[in-house]
């Protein structure tokens, strides 16, 4: 091979003196310059038949498969990549014909081509790897998965072991020399990768305990985030909030950090209301027999309101209260009561509240704003505007009817209120 590539230089030198008259000095490197032009053009010639053949050959046959991952490769790019090796290939072949007059270049042809040749093998490898990502996370066991930091770390470590590899050939030094002269600066690769360490650390503690999935809608108030898990990466999750912003957190931030995952809610059935409202406390009051024929009239509370008169009877009978020396004797019905009552009867009968989850309506403790009168209970359906819908008509309801019961909700004055207050006292 050797002899055969020497004859053709001397072909062409010859070539250029006898036919061309070129000068005996000048004719190395204008065949020099012949030659590296022919060998451009030849690798072109091939880059563009592998091409031709990738985008044209092979893609009609991936269209007419049934199969998906010979598509997703094709989308990523692996072929076209395995296409960028065949010119390289052809100037290696040809470097030493090219330059067999300047021998010393032949060697760092031969690097440049094998360090090329290295990275399009670690590109081609990463496409391969982005493929896997994209067809697991079309799988319906993958889909919500973090499986995008896993992927992320393959590529790093491929990129790390393969840039190694890169710098071995180009120094021309043994690959396991570079690895072992890594161990001195350890700290320093900890340091730098800290947070793609406990990235893929907390990936590992995610998936293993089921904390996050896409598609989960969590809080996160540290970060601001409220909103559906759009990616799950290896340093940072991508969370698109309600107003269509998109907040990145860090991946560890879900072990280190308190954050909040509804999917407990999603998959309950319901949504949970707990709001309430506030009650003047000096409009509270025992129940005269006037407020109690007007609330015998309301279906929700005319059987309650029966029961309880019936039990307080007797139970002041029994322990001899007289309730004509004070009204304050024994037991009474009071206004607060009732409403409660009704409110309780009001959201039993309510279709749009879950029946089958905790429902109840409650006293907090008094302060100086009023009586917080709590509604707790779930509605059946969870999309928020519709959730929103049937909290608001249940509250609607509830202050729309709590001046049947002679009661009053807390507000802070306004400025129109102490106006009228003092138009009404000039007046």
């Amino acid at each position: 091979m050797k002899e055969t590539e020497t004859d053709f230089a001397e072909f062409i030198e010859v070539w250029l003196h006898q036919n061309l008259g070129v000068q005996e000095s000048m004719t190395q490197p204008i065949k020099m310059v012949i030659l590296l032009i022919a060998m451009v053009l030849i690798a072109g010639i091939f880059w563009w038949l592998a091409q031709m053949i990738i985008n044209r050959i092979l893609d009609r046959l991936i269209k007419r498969t049934a199969t998906d991952w010979d598509d997703v490769l094709q989308e990523q790019g692996a072929f076209k990549k395995m296409g960028h090796i065949i010119p390289v290939i052809v100037i290696s072949a040809l470097s030493p014909v090219v330059f067999t007059d300047y021998p010393a270049f032949i060697p760092f042809i031969e690097k440049i081509t094998g360090a090329f040749v290295a990275i399009t093998v670690i590109r081609l490898i990463t496409s391969v790897i982005s493929a896997a990502n994209i067809l697991l996370s079309r799988s319906e066991k993958f889909k919500d998965k973090p499986i995008a930091s896993f992927t992320q770390l393959s590529k790093i470590l491929i990129w790390f072991i393969g840039l190694i590899i890169v710098f071995s050939i180009v120094i021309g030094k043994n690959p396991i020399y570079l690895f072992s002269a890594l161990g001195a600066v350890s700290a320093v690769l900890l340091l730098i990768f800290k947070d793609t360490l406990l990235g893929f650390t907390a990936s590992i503690q995610i998936t293993l305990n089921d904390m996050v999935r896409i598609g989960d809608w969590v809080s996160v108030p540290k970060y601001g985030a409220d909103g559906d898990v759009l990616e799950i990466n290896l340093t940072t999750v991508k969370v698109r909030n309600w107003d269509k912003t998109i907040s990145t957190v860090p991946t560890y931030s879900f072990v280190s950090d308190s954050f909040k995952n509804w999917r407990g809610m999603e998959e309950s059935g319901g949504r949970r209301i707990k709001r309430a409202i506030k009650v003047k406390m000096s409009t509270v009051r025992f129940c005269d027999q006037e407020l109690l024929d007007s609330l015998r009239k309301v279906k929700f509370i005319e059987k309650h309101i029966d029961e309880k008169l019936s039990e307080i009877e007797l139970f002041n009978k029994e322990n001899k209260f007289d309730q004509t020396l004070s009204p304050i004797n024994g037991r009474r019905l009071t206004n607060i009561g009732i409403f409660r009552a009704y409110t309780l009867s009001y959201l039993n009968s309510n279709p749009k509240v879950h029946q089958d989850m905790t429902l109840l309506v409650r006293q907090l403790d008094p302060t100086e704003t009023g009586i917080p009168i709590e509604i707790y209970c779930f509605s059946k359906d969870q999309r928020w505007a519709f959730f929103e819908d049937i909290q608001a008509d249940i509250f609607d309801h509830i202050m729309a009817s709590i001046g049947y019961f002679d009661l009053e909700l807390f507000e802070i004055p306004a400025g129109t209120d102490f106006l009228n207050f003092t138009s009404t006292k000039t007046e």
